[in-house]
């Protein structure tokens, strides 16, 4: 019997540690730019999860890292860090989320259309964001560029103005299972002022302004 390996998906469709090649391979096929590599025991995998992966994938991906913009990033964001945004057509509106990954630019996950606003969109992507990268024991650090809904994750209380009616009913229960994930949960990941003014849009920015 081959000696066990351990599958590290730093970006895929679903980032996390896999115990079999199988596994990991559902998670990078057709992912542009996936950063994946193979440990031969679970402690070496935690360790390079919880890291960049520029330190393990070779000297291309280190010379990416160190390149003082990256697909436009400034010098001073972190590559291996997740970004997320929301878009609201109309506030409120037609409302949907995403997160991606800094380093490659690669959507990891999105959500919506449904009927909300920017703010609350903004809010939940973070949750989404941390319940993710909770659910694969990553520490990853978040970038948002909304005040509010930093506040708001800091608070564990998304404190919208927006009436609860038969229009927003689905939306308010998504809240309130957001809500409940921060106060029963903890999470070490940094969430990170996106500072649009001195870095420009965030890299999860819908592109609609």
């Amino acid at each position: 019997m081959g000696k066990k390996h351990y599958y590290v998906v730093w970006n895929g469709v679903k980032p996390g540690i896999y115990n079999t090649w199988e596994e990991c391979q559902a998670q990078i096929k057709g992912v542009k730019q996936a950063l994946y590599k193979s440990f031969g025991s679970m402690q070496e995998a935690e360790r390079a999860y919880s890291s960049s992966p520029y330190d393990y994938i070779g000297a291309h991906a280190k010379e990416k890292q160190t390149n003082p913009t990256p697909n436009g990033i400034p010098q001073e964001i972190e590559l291996n860090a997740l970004a997320v945004d929301a878009a609201c057509s109309g506030n409120p509106g037609e409302m949907e989320y995403r997160g991606v990954f800094i380093g490659s630019g690669d959507e990891v996950f999105h959500f919506g259309p449904t009927y909300g606003t920017n703010n609350i969109g903004e809010f939940l992507a973070i949750v989404h964001a941390l319940a993710l990268l909770g659910k694969n024991n990553s520490n990853l650090p978040i970038y948002s560029d909304s005040h509010n809904a930093l506040l708001w994750v800091k608070q564990k209380r998304c404190k919208t103005k927006l009436p609860r009616d038969s229009k927003s009913e689905e939306l308010f229960k998504l809240i309130e299972r957001a809500e409940l994930w921060l106060r029963t949960h903890t999470y070490s990941n940094r969430l990170i002022k996106w500072e649009t003014q001195e870095w420009g849009e965030i890299p999860a920015d819908f592109g609609r302004k």
